[in-house]
């Protein structure tokens, strides 16, 4: 289930790499996937009966799912046909984890497994580490940890993943807007020398997302002023690794993957 961005064909790759079959339902913004996939299926959020339809055709054994799925775009979607009428009545309130019981009902339904990300996304989830040619300073780590502890309840409540955060004052959560908004609107408010950080909640479910940052997020984050952009190591992958790094390291940044948030 290919959305938004680099990730679905390096998942394909990896996934054909590993032996197997690779059938792409290819939704908007996911680029052509014709060099990595045996089969694709064009999909929109709003119409599940021919996803449904094509995963019995194509004999789907396992479900992978890969890029960005916005819910801004499940809001705006069109009128919803029957099969996805009766996801979202599963569903009920729009929660990652109420969406997530819907997906993985319909297809335990169909007898189709769903498969966690990382063991596709190869060397893009790192250890803890410092990545870029800059150590953050020790006020940088202050609000590196202030930030990774708020990030933490926020992604437990299915709010967001990102926080910005200057001398302890968090200027910005993320909501549906996503990460590279919430960057620019933090760092508009806190100004120059804000930390970024990016985690996930305890008992994250990485069969449905694996969440990223990338060389856009250190542009964004550069562009803002932010001094420093720190992920939780083994669970926040880093997209197109030594460009993102080259980047930060352009703009003086601080680019770290910290052990356990924090």
């Amino acid at each position: 289930m290919c959305g938004a961005g680099a990730l679905p064909a390096r998942m394909a790759t990896e996934a054909r790499r590993q032996g197997w079959r690779v059938v792409a339902f290819a939704f908007p913004g996911s680029g052509d996937l014709a060099a990595v996939a045996d089969a694709i299926v064009p999909t929109r959020i709003e119409a599940m009966g021919p996803v449904v339809e094509a995963l019995a055709r194509e004999k789907v054994s396992a479900v992978a799912f890969s890029g960005k799925f916005w819910m801004g775009d499940l809001l705006a979607a069109g009128p919803p046909d029957a099969v996805h009428a009766r996801m979202a009545a599963h569903a009920g309130a729009l929660l990652d984890g109420n969406i997530s019981g819907a997906i993985e009902a319909t297809l335990a339904g169909l007898g189709i497994e769903l498969l966690d990300q990382r063991p596709f996304l190869g060397d893009w989830v790192g250890a803890p580490r410092t990545w870029s040619a800059r150590e953050p300073s020790e006020a940088e780590w202050s609000d590196i940890r202030r930030g990774f502890a708020v990030a933490r309840v926020m992604a437990q409540a299915s709010v967001g993943q990102t926080v910005v955060v200057r001398r302890g004052a968090v200027s910005a959560v993320e909501a549906i807007e996503g990460t590279t908004e919430a960057i620019r609107r933090g760092t508009a408010l806190s100004g120059p020398g804000a930390v970024v950080v990016k985690g996930v909640a305890a008992g994250h479910d990485f069969r449905f997302d694996t969440p990223g940052i990338g060389p856009d997020t250190v542009e964004v984050a550069a562009a803002g002023g932010a001094a420093a952009l720190a992920i939780q190591a083994g669970c926040v992958l880093m997209l197109e690794r030594d460009t993102t790094i080259k980047r930060a390291d352009a703009a003086g940044m601080a680019l770290v993957s910290v052990d356990g948030g924090g």
